[in-house]
């Protein structure tokens, strides 16, 4: 069987060390490695200096998305504690979201400031359904939000093994955030600085999509091949000005790999809106992202797959062991690569 198809052929050892826990400061201080595809180089610098590597005509596209407050912690009627991880609104007011322990179909749960959740259904993967409850009614999506930001607590990925602490809300948080409904930030743009970020929208056009990072981005492939995962499924919106530039010939820089996603999801269907499934990897490359900014990502995962898809995991593997061996710091508070 073609390696590429293997999950185990995507793996690799990281020294617990080279997990960031921290963001550097100030956050476009971080370590940036430069991959030149076309000349197969690579440039170790900072990620302030990205744009002395973009073509001059080169478009960039961020996502919008904003972290809510989706880790709730409270009890059963028993007393019991539970801890409760919101993912994603399904329609008519039910709601995807993750439990930890034991928690069955009808169960109500008891949060803070009166709110409830009752379990709905129990899915295979362990996910289940709730709805929402507050004084008797079932509050909208935006209600929910704005509760969340009062008694909810900053998602951190289980990797970075803390709690959330009162700068995390700002840390892991894009300056761009606008729309509400992400469990996990799109990593790459946590290294603007608001410097950086004028600079960069002075030097090149820039636009914004929506894509709803959920909690599946952090799941690993557990299939003995990668074509038998089933890929997460997130929400996006293209706006139809960002629209007209994808459907141009301009060179385009996605930063990060749900921006790559929601790109390459509008070139294969043409849609602006609805649920984003695709699984790129090295059987299913890009179409129309020419260069991609992005951090580091967990072995086995989709997301180290993606980068497969425009380098090879022959390549990714070798730079990520480079990474490894200068002492790059790994995952959503760590440095960044930039393929070219």
């Amino acid at each position: 069987m073609n390696p590429d198809l293997l999950t185990d052929a995507y793996d690799y050892t990281l020294p617990p060390e080279r997990i960031a826990t921290e963001p550097v400061r100030p956050a476009d201080s971080a370590r940036l490695l430069v991959y030149d595809r076309g000349r197969d180089r690579i440039h170790h610098v900072l990620f302030r200096d990205f744009l002395d590597f973009l073509a001059p005509k080169t478009e960039i596209f961020l996502n919008d998305t904003r972290v809510i407050r989706a880790r709730l912690f409270g009890k059963k009627r028993s007393g019991g504690k539970i801890e409760l991880l919101f993912n994603k609104a399904l329609g008519d007011k039910e709601y995807l979201v993750m439990i930890r322990g034991k928690v069955l179909p009808g169960v109500r749960l008891f949060f803070d400031e009166g709110l409830e959740a009752e379990v709905s259904r129990l899915n295979p993967d362990g996910s289940r359904v709730v709805r929402f409850f507050l004084q008797g009614k079932e509050p909208g999506f935006d209600d929910l939000v704005a509760l969340f930001e009062r008694i909810g607590h900053i998602p951190l990925p289980p990797y970075m093994q803390r709690n959330d602490r009162a700068e995390d809300a700002r840390d892991y948080q894009t300056l761009f955030a606008r729309e509400a409904g992400a469990v996990a930030a799109p990593t790459a743009s946590l290294h603007f600085t608001p410097e950086l970020f004028e600079t960069m929208r002075r030097r090149h056009p820039t636009h914004t999509l929506t894509l709803h990072v959920g909690a599946g981005t952090f799941k690993p492939v557990e299939s003995p091949t990668i074509l038998e995962h089933p890929m997460h499924s997130e929400s996006f919106h293209i706006p139809p000005e960002a629209a007209a530039v994808l459907r141009s010939d301009v060179p385009l820089l996605a930063v990060g790999t749900t921006v790559t996603r929601t790109i390459e999801e509008f070139i294969r269907t043409g849609r602006t809106e609805g649920e984003c499934d695709l699984f790129l990897h090295p059987g299913n490359p890009p179409r129309r992202v020419d260069a991609l900014l992005t951090n580091f990502h967990l072995p086995k995962s989709t997301l180290i797959m993606l980068v497969s898809a425009f380098i090879g995991r022959e390549k990714t593997l070798a730079l990520y062991r480079e990474a490894i061996e200068k002492g790059y710091r790994f995952y959503s508070y760590g440095d960044a690569m930039l393929i070219l």
